[in-house]
């Protein structure tokens, strides 16, 4: 993803300078990049290239980071600290930073409708089309405005479920969709794939919300117990530490048994699914 995003991200010499400068510390070193993980393992189950199967994942990661570095605004979590280091508005000012993820989100889809990411127009429609869904007001915007407004309001675990399926699920669901579309797989072989992204997406969600009230901001990378302070309603507060691991860990369970008709193609799955359990940041 550095290197990709090095190539694609050159600075000009022109009164772009300060954009392209920003663009660059939002997306190279640090961060997990466990979309473009995900986007390279579901395209493997698919024999899709390597490197068709990069480009999917730099798209998806410029629509995560766009929205890391909107979320990051003082209008909304207002953080100073995402993956280690200054967030955007910090190191940069906040005009630029709204600047940044503009053109990230553009440039997302810009990869996606380019020929050499599929050969097939077709799919490289489905591929914008799903993304735009994933990503829009139905998807990751849409749990970010729910998300927004429910601080200090009581919600019960079904609510929390369905916010978090939004703003988080929405683009882990669309990587693994990608995979399918990149691989010409029809709408009615996608079931197993979708329960993993879902279970996965759930499972993700409930570790970040155990990583809030157990971690450190110098191991997560990020300020931690945020969610508390501010009176937001998560997995945690509703189901208590252990219990919220519990469910993580069937929930990742699940997700692995719905790989259970795939061989080694998608081992790197079931790592992946593994390793979101485990994490510490």
């Amino acid at each position: 993803m550095d290197r990709a995003f090095d190539l694609l991200l050159p600075v000009p010499d022109d009164a772009r300078a300060r954009l392209y400068a920003a663009m660059r510390h939002a997306t190279i070193g640090g961060g997990k990049r466990l979309r473009p993980l995900l986007v390279c393992a579901a395209c493997d189950l698919f024999a899709v290239s390597r490197d068709a199967a990069l480009r999917v994942a730099t798209a998806i990661e410029c629509i995560h980071v766009y929205s890391l570095i909107h979320d990051d605004l003082p209008a909304m979590d207002d953080d100073d600290l995402r993956r280690g280091k200054p967030t955007v508005h910090k190191a940069y000012d906040e005009a630029t930073a709204i600047l940044a993820g503009d053109a990230l989100h553009a440039l997302a889809f810009e990869i996606l409708a380019d020929a050499a990411t599929h050969a097939d127009p077709f799919v490289r429609a489905e591929l914008c089309l799903e993304l735009a869904s994933a990503s829009g007001p139905a998807g990751m915007a849409g749990g970010q405005m729910m998300d927004l407004v429910a601080g200090g309001t009581a919600m019960d675990l079904a609510t929390v479920t369905r916010l978090q399926q939004l703003k988080t699920g929405a683009l882990i669901g669309f990587c693994l969709e990608a995979g399918a579309i990149m691989g010409r797989v029809p709408q009615e072989g996608r079931t197993r794939l979708r329960g993993y992204a879902r279970n996965v997406g759930l499972a993700f969600q409930i570790v970040d919300d155990l990583i809030d009230v157990e971690g450190s901001a110098e191991q997560a990378g990020k300020a931690v117990g945020k969610d508390a302070a501010a009176g937001k309603a998560t997995f945690v507060s509703n189901l208590g530490v252990d219990r919220a691991r519990e469910q993580a860990r069937m929930l990742v369970d699940q997700a692995v048994e719905y790989l259970h008709e795939h061989g080694p193609e998608a081992d790197l799955l079931r790592e992946i699914a593994r390793y979101i359990v485990n994490r510490d940041r």
